[in-house]
């Protein structure tokens, strides 16, 4: 086994914490992928993976190469593409990540229409409500919701939403509805975790303000949180595409518009190696269409 074929066989084991799982990926023997990360570790003279009976995990210096060895191979498959003129439509796997509920809701169409566009074209779909680490967990892309904090990524934004808080007509009837701000002290409120982390609440209108909410109900589920508030617990804040047919529907009313925060960016995320990739590009241009126009709540 050559070098490349020894660092695609170290990158697959890092991605999936298995020698087994690796093997089956590439359609080699486990030995065959034990004895070319052995042959690794033995020509650089360091250790890049610790192994136990239950777990296969990078060390530091592993990590190190697992990110050099994605932008090598990375760079390697693209000239592959260019000399065989793959690049002029998309084709092999397409590896995504999204927001759970946004992702079932707005990412899944764009997929759908891609997989029907392009016979070539297979995709992964994480749907997940965490940061998905891309080079770490194998992504060529994700969708993402607000403030980008990872500035090696390359960002385009698609679309936006807004923060909005609701409440059951029943609850607005029995308790009232709050005027400002400050009168959510006196309201059982519902907060949904993973929408800011935070305990502080932002406003936006008249003399812009933040409040510290005291719930009487947290959840790590924006569906757990929006079905809690349908039932009459209380007020939730949550993103205005998670609660557009439930406020269409009447089930659910807006709270505070007046102070409603500034929108928030919908973004397309991707590492600087996949910047020519026709599969990334082909995504990036159909959810740029997609959102288009488009009203998310």
């Amino acid at each position: 086994m050559d070098r490349l074929d020894a660092m695609r066989a170290f990158a697959a084991v890092a991605d999936l914490g298995s020698f087994a799982e690796a093997a089956r990926r590439l359609r080699l023997s486990p030995a065959a992928v034990t004895r070319a990360v052995a042959l690794l570790e033995d020509q650089l003279g360091v250790l890049l993976l610790h192994r136990t009976t239950r777990s296969v995990k990078l060390t530091e210096r592993g990590a190190l190469y697992r990110e050099g060895c994605g932008q090598i191979l990375a760079d390697l498959e693209a000239t592959e593409r260019n000399v065989r003129g793959e690049d002029a439509a998309p084709r092999g796997t397409l590896s995504l990540a999204a927001p759970l509920m946004f992702g079932r809701l707005h990412v899944l169409p764009i997929v759908t229409r891609l997989l029907r566009d392009h016979r070539g074209l297979t995709v992964r779909l994480m749907l997940a409500d965490r940061v998905v680490h891309l080079v770490e967990e194998g992504m060529d892309a994700a969708v993402r919701i607000g403030a980008l904090a990872d500035s090696a990524l390359i960002a385009v934004k698609v679309g936006e939403v807004r923060r909005v808080l609701v409440a059951s007509p029943e609850y607005l009837r029995t308790h009232g509805e709050p005027a400002a701000p400050a009168a959510l002290a006196g309201h059982d409120l519902i907060e949904f975790e993973g929408i800011g982390g935070t305990s502080e609440w932002h406003f936006g209108g008249p003399g812009r303000s933040s409040i510290r909410v005291e719930p009487r109900l947290a959840v790590n589920s924006a569906d757990a949180a929006i079905a809690a508030s349908e039932a009459g617990l209380g007020i939730t804040r949550t993103l205005s595409y998670q609660v557009k047919d439930a406020v269409l529907a009447g089930r659910l009313s807006l709270v505070l518009e007046d102070f409603a925060p500034p929108a928030i960016n919908v973004s397309v995320v991707h590492p600087r190696r996949r910047l020519g990739s026709a599969n990334v590009a082909a995504f990036v241009a159909a959810a740029r269409r997609y959102f288009s126009g488009r009203e998310l709540g």
